[in-house]
Protein backbone atom coordinates (compact mmCIF):
# COMPACT_ATOMS: atom_id res chain seq x y z
CA UNK A 1 0.00 0.00 0.00
CA UNK A 2 3.23 2.76 1.41
CA UNK A 3 4.15 2.38 -2.78
CA UNK A 4 0.70 3.15 -4.45
CA UNK A 5 1.04 7.31 -4.61
CA UNK A 6 4.71 6.81 -5.87
CA UNK A 7 3.51 4.20 -8.64
CA UNK A 8 1.28 7.03 -10.15
CA UNK A 9 3.75 9.06 -9.64
CA UNK A 10 6.75 6.58 -11.88
CA UNK A 11 3.44 5.80 -14.21
CA UNK A 12 3.11 9.90 -15.14
CA UNK A 13 6.88 10.34 -15.86
CA UNK A 14 6.62 7.39 -18.07
CA UNK A 15 3.21 8.19 -19.56
CA UNK A 16 4.63 11.47 -20.24
CA UNK A 17 7.87 10.21 -21.94
CA UNK A 18 5.26 8.15 -24.50
CA UNK A 19 3.65 11.94 -25.17
CA UNK A 20 6.49 12.12 -27.39
CA UNK A 21 5.89 9.47 -30.10
CA UNK A 22 2.14 10.27 -30.25
CA UNK A 23 0.59 12.95 -32.30
CA UNK A 24 -0.06 15.60 -30.03
CA UNK A 25 -4.09 16.38 -29.44
CA UNK A 26 -4.72 13.18 -31.28
CA UNK A 27 -6.95 10.75 -29.05
CA UNK A 28 -3.80 9.03 -27.77
CA UNK A 29 -2.03 12.05 -27.12
CA UNK A 30 -4.96 12.95 -24.94
CA UNK A 31 -5.69 9.88 -23.60
CA UNK A 32 -2.04 9.68 -21.91
CA UNK A 33 -2.60 13.50 -21.21
CA UNK A 34 -5.87 13.23 -18.65
CA UNK A 35 -4.05 10.22 -17.55
CA UNK A 36 -0.85 11.94 -16.51
CA UNK A 37 -3.45 14.85 -14.72
CA UNK A 38 -5.51 11.97 -13.07
CA UNK A 39 -2.37 10.27 -11.58
CA UNK A 40 -1.12 13.83 -10.41
CA UNK A 41 -4.43 14.30 -8.35
CA UNK A 42 -4.29 10.32 -7.48
CA UNK A 43 -0.85 9.92 -6.01
CA UNK A 44 -1.08 13.14 -3.88
CA UNK A 45 -4.84 12.08 -2.36
CA UNK A 46 -3.97 8.76 -1.75
CA UNK A 47 -0.96 9.74 -0.09
CA UNK A 48 -2.63 12.71 1.95
CA UNK A 49 -5.43 10.22 2.63
CA UNK A 50 -3.34 6.67 4.12
CA UNK A 51 -0.67 9.22 5.93
CA UNK A 52 1.79 7.73 3.01
CA UNK A 53 3.52 10.93 2.35
CA UNK A 54 7.42 11.01 2.24
CA UNK A 55 9.95 13.84 0.73
CA UNK A 56 11.38 11.24 -1.76
CA UNK A 57 7.71 11.31 -3.46
CA UNK A 58 7.07 14.93 -2.77
CA UNK A 59 10.38 14.95 -4.97
CA UNK A 60 9.12 12.62 -7.55
CA UNK A 61 5.76 14.32 -7.93
CA UNK A 62 7.86 17.40 -9.04
CA UNK A 63 10.05 15.68 -11.33
CA UNK A 64 7.09 14.11 -12.35
CA UNK A 65 5.16 17.27 -13.01
CA UNK A 66 8.37 19.09 -14.35
CA UNK A 67 9.30 16.39 -16.83
CA UNK A 68 5.15 15.95 -18.07
CA UNK A 69 4.92 20.13 -18.63
CA UNK A 70 8.23 20.47 -20.29
CA UNK A 71 7.37 17.55 -22.77
CA UNK A 72 4.26 18.92 -23.50
CA UNK A 73 5.62 22.01 -24.17
CA UNK A 74 8.05 20.34 -26.55
CA UNK A 75 5.78 18.88 -28.56
CA UNK A 76 3.06 21.43 -28.67
CA UNK A 77 4.55 24.49 -29.06
CA UNK A 78 5.99 24.50 -32.38
CA UNK A 79 2.78 23.65 -33.52
CA UNK A 80 0.80 26.17 -32.14
CA UNK A 81 0.37 29.43 -34.02
CA UNK A 82 1.84 31.67 -30.59
CA UNK A 83 1.96 35.66 -30.70
CA UNK A 84 5.53 36.57 -30.79
CA UNK A 85 5.77 37.48 -26.91
CA UNK A 86 4.69 34.14 -25.51
CA UNK A 87 8.02 32.51 -26.12
CA UNK A 88 10.45 34.88 -24.48
CA UNK A 89 7.95 34.86 -21.53
CA UNK A 90 7.78 31.08 -21.01
CA UNK A 91 11.79 31.33 -21.57
CA UNK A 92 11.97 34.32 -18.31
CA UNK A 93 9.49 31.91 -16.31
CA UNK A 94 12.05 28.92 -16.66
CA UNK A 95 14.83 30.90 -15.99
CA UNK A 96 13.32 32.09 -12.73
CA UNK A 97 12.33 28.02 -12.13
CA UNK A 98 15.61 27.07 -12.78
CA UNK A 99 17.12 29.92 -10.43
CA UNK A 100 15.28 28.56 -7.62
CA UNK A 101 15.72 25.33 -7.87
CA UNK A 102 19.65 25.74 -8.64
CA UNK A 103 19.51 28.49 -5.30
CA UNK A 104 17.54 24.99 -3.35
CA UNK A 105 20.61 22.77 -4.11
CA UNK A 106 23.01 25.84 -3.29
CA UNK A 107 21.26 26.00 0.26
CA UNK A 108 19.32 22.82 0.91
CA UNK A 109 21.51 20.49 -0.95
CA UNK A 110 18.17 19.21 -2.76
CA UNK A 111 16.17 20.38 -5.36
CA UNK A 112 13.36 22.71 -3.89
CA UNK A 113 10.14 22.63 -5.78
CA UNK A 114 7.61 23.91 -3.20
CA UNK A 115 3.95 22.70 -3.41
CA UNK A 116 2.61 26.38 -3.00
CA UNK A 117 -0.85 27.33 -4.15
CA UNK A 118 -0.10 29.49 -6.85
CA UNK A 119 2.57 26.32 -8.31
CA UNK A 120 -1.02 24.17 -7.52
CA UNK A 121 -2.85 26.94 -9.39
CA UNK A 122 -0.52 26.88 -12.18
CA UNK A 123 -0.54 23.32 -12.93
CA UNK A 124 -4.12 22.95 -12.79
CA UNK A 125 -3.78 25.66 -15.40
CA UNK A 126 -1.32 24.61 -17.40
CA UNK A 127 -3.52 20.72 -17.54
CA UNK A 128 -6.13 22.65 -18.45
CA UNK A 129 -4.51 24.54 -21.18
CA UNK A 130 -6.28 22.56 -23.93
CA UNK A 131 -9.60 23.43 -23.08
CA UNK A 132 -8.85 27.11 -22.13
CA UNK A 133 -7.06 27.41 -25.51
CA UNK A 134 -10.39 26.40 -27.53
CA UNK A 135 -13.00 28.42 -25.23
CA UNK A 136 -10.94 31.80 -24.72
CA UNK A 137 -8.56 31.60 -27.50
CA UNK A 138 -3.88 31.67 -27.40
CA UNK A 139 -3.82 35.22 -26.50
CA UNK A 140 -6.25 35.51 -23.48
CA UNK A 141 -4.90 32.22 -22.09
CA UNK A 142 -1.69 33.15 -22.55
CA UNK A 143 -1.58 36.25 -20.51
CA UNK A 144 -3.72 35.16 -18.23
CA UNK A 145 -1.28 31.33 -17.54
CA UNK A 146 2.01 33.36 -18.24
CA UNK A 147 1.01 35.44 -15.63
CA UNK A 148 -0.15 33.26 -12.68
CA UNK A 149 3.13 31.27 -14.17
CA UNK A 150 5.17 34.18 -13.75
CA UNK A 151 3.91 34.84 -9.89
CA UNK A 152 4.18 31.45 -8.93
CA UNK A 153 7.52 30.96 -10.20
CA UNK A 154 8.98 34.47 -8.09
CA UNK A 155 6.92 33.34 -5.41
CA UNK A 156 9.17 29.96 -5.02
CA UNK A 157 12.30 32.18 -5.60
CA UNK A 158 11.47 34.42 -2.94
CA UNK A 159 10.50 31.67 -0.91
CA UNK A 160 13.57 29.93 -1.68
CA UNK A 161 16.27 32.83 -0.81
CA UNK A 162 14.66 34.14 2.11
CA UNK A 163 13.80 31.04 4.53
CA UNK A 164 16.41 28.99 5.88
CA UNK A 165 14.98 25.46 5.74
CA UNK A 166 13.33 23.84 2.91
CA UNK A 167 9.80 22.82 3.74
CA UNK A 168 8.23 21.84 0.36
CA UNK A 169 4.77 22.15 1.83
CA UNK A 170 4.98 25.66 2.05
CA UNK A 171 1.40 27.11 1.17
CA UNK A 172 2.69 30.88 0.04
CA UNK A 173 5.22 33.61 0.92
CA UNK A 174 2.36 34.85 3.10
CA UNK A 175 1.75 31.04 4.89
CA UNK A 176 3.69 28.19 6.22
Amino acid sequence: MRHIPNAFTIARMVSSVFLLWVEPFSVWFMVLYFFCGISDVLDGFIARSFQLTSSLGATLDSVADWIFVCIVLYVTLPILVLPSWVLPWIGGIAFIKVCSLVLGVVRYGSLAFLHTYLNKITGSMLFGFPLFYSIFGMDDTAVVLCTVASVAAVEELVINITHRELKRDRKSIFFN
